[in-house]
């Protein structure tokens, strides 16, 4: 493991912009459909379900600091630097596919496999972002911690409908 790469202000619009992209290419998929259908509203929902504008904070502050991480990732000068941008890339492809999956195709079980592939991806992911940067495995933990519970919303979801 490398120890963190320290950041200073020429940093901030290649850091800026890391943001800017990872939540515009995660936020996209809500253009295609999301909780507000009637669809949605008509399943029952499991006594897990958080309150619905919880999903509208949460997002945005996960995609964040997925952002800084990928950042930190991207200038870290380390040989598991391309296996961490790999699997950043691989499991961001799984994460924009659950939405349009789920609220779209509405096939809740497809979409539990779709956030399986992402869960099976974005565990390992946060180990190698930790052996390349500390901090920036360290940010990812909450990410993966919505995704295992949002994986369990879904078969939730699955199951009671």
């Amino acid at each position: 493991m490398t120890t963190a790469v320290s950041l200073d202000r020429d940093d901030l619009p290649g850091l800026l912009a890391a943001v800017v992209l990872v939540n515009a290419v995660g936020s996209a998929p809500a253009a295609l459909g999301g909780p507000g259908s009637a669809w949605f509203r008509s399943l029952a929902k499991p006594a897990i379900y958080p309150p619905p504008w919880l999903f509208g904070v949460v997002w945005p502050v996960l995609f964040t600091l997925l952002g800084v991480a990928l950042y930190l990732i991207w200038r870290a000068d380390d040989p598991g630097r391309r296996l961490a941008l790999g699997l950043f890339v691989a499991q961001m492809v799984c994460n924009v596919a659950w939405t349009p999956v789920f609220f779209r195709a509405q096939n809740l079980a497809l979409a539990l496999v779709v956030i399986g592939a992402l869960l099976a991806l974005a565990v390992p992911m946060g180990v190698v972002f930790r052996r390349v940067d500390r901090t920036a495995g360290l940010l990812v933990v909450p990410y993966l911690l919505w995704v295992a519970f949002a994986a369990v919303l879904n078969y939730r979801l699955l199951a009671l409908n």
